[in-house]
């Protein structure tokens, strides 16, 4: 297939996404002009370097690009303090200086671990991001928001910090486990969700071809999906702005990651497609939208072998005011009030600031009392 072009236009920080086969071979021919000298280090965790780690080694020395790599523990644990000050000692002993490449070789906690060690490190080096997730390649390797985890939230710490290049091979999803694969298909289904109601129906027509790895169909949403966020990215950077709708179904979601430890009992993506339920159900119980938007959601998110209630999380959940409590933590929250991003339609989202806490906590009590899960 023809690589996909996606620009990034943020004037002097602009960059290419590249989409498309065989692009880890062809990284240091690529990846060269970028470099001041042919240096590189490579951060990648255990299980993402098992399968592609050589190969881009092997692309670098053809190209005459000395490289140090450093390895990580795989997991939403390594997003953390002590994970990032580990990198940015391996990197300054590795040499790294600030015209040098950083790169990011893995899925969303590592470009997000990478990056924001490549903001701080030497006041600012230079990463590209190589995502091997199908959740990295439309998502977070994507717009500069890089960062780590506290344990009073997800993302608390971080910075704004663009790549200068993103190489999106959809060669390496091959080796993406299926539950991984579904992870990145909720990022791909909130672009629809939140701007493009005709993208969502052709996934609504395509959902299976996805999940079943096809290469067209999986070009064509990671390309529609990378030029919906290079959109608004261009127009508001820093999330003071229209950007906060790319965080449909977050500030649920990231209160369920919260909860559950941010372990692989619930993964990122999985989080969002609860989420995103519940942030369309919150929208029909306060009148934004027709009912029973959130079941025909929850009916396509399903055939990607999604969860889409709490009840099917395996976890001892907190009680809802817990779980209220846990979303005071979210980013967009202003002057002490909780922020979200409803609906009106499919296709048709809106940032709803100073939503009333009862409201938001009357919704979680009869959402989970659906299942039985509560009393009503």
């Amino acid at each position: 297939m023809k690589n996909e072009i996606v620009h990034v236009d943020l004037a002097g920080r602009s960059y290419d996404i590249t989409i498309g086969q065989g692009l880890l071979a062809q990284a240091g021919t690529r990846l060269t002009p970028l470099l001041k000298r042919k240096f590189a280090a490579i951060v990648t965790d255990d299980n993402v370097g098992r399968y592609h780690l050589e190969k881009l080694e092997t692309a670098l020395s053809a190209s005459g690009i000395q490289h140090r790599n450093v390895i990580l523990p795989a997991g939403e644990k390594t997003k953390s303090y002590e994970s990032l000050g580990h990198l940015c000692d391996q990197l300054l002993v590795a040499g790294v200086e600030r015209r040098d490449g950083v790169i990011a070789l893995g899925g969303g906690v590592i470009g997000d671990l990478t990056g924001f060690a490549a903001a701080i490190l030497r006041r600012g080096v230079n990463f590209i991001q190589i995502p091997t997730s199908l959740l990295a390649q439309v998502d977070s390797s994507v717009g500069g928001k890089t960062g780590i985890n506290s344990p009073l939230g997800k993302n608390l710490i971080g910075a704004f910090h663009q790549p200068v290049a993103v190489l999106a091979d959809l060669d390496v999803l091959q080796t993406l486990p299926q539950r991984q694969r579904a992870a990145g298909y909720a990022e791909i289904v909130k672009y629809g969700l939140l701007g493009d109601a005709d993208f969502y129906n052709w996934l609504d027509q395509n959902v299976e071809a996805m999940m079943a790895g096809d290469i067209a169909a999986t070009a064509h949403a990671v390309k529609t999906s990378c030029e919906m966020k290079a959109r608004i990215v261009a127009e508001d950077e820093t999330e003071t702005g229209v950007r906060a709708l790319l965080n449909l179904g977050h500030t649920f979601g990231h209160a369920l990651e919260a909860a559950t430890g941010y372990s692989d009992t619930l993964l990122h993506g999985e989080a969002v497609a609860i989420g995103m339920v519940q942030a369309f159900g919150f929208s029909e119980s306060l009148g934004h939208c027709a009912q029973g938007l959130s079941r025909k959601l929850a009916d396509h998110l399903r055939r990607a072998g999604l969860p889409t209630h709490v009840s099917e999380i395996k976890f001892a959940l907190p009680p809802p005011e817990a779980l209220l409590k846990l979303m005071y933590q979210d980013k967009k929250a202003e002057g002490g009030k909780l922020t979200f991003i409803l609906a009106k339609d499919i296709g048709q989202t809106f940032i709803a600031k100073g939503v009333d806490e009862a409201k938001v906590l009357a919704f979680l009590k009869t959402d989970i009392a659906k299942q039985g899960l509560a009393k009503p």
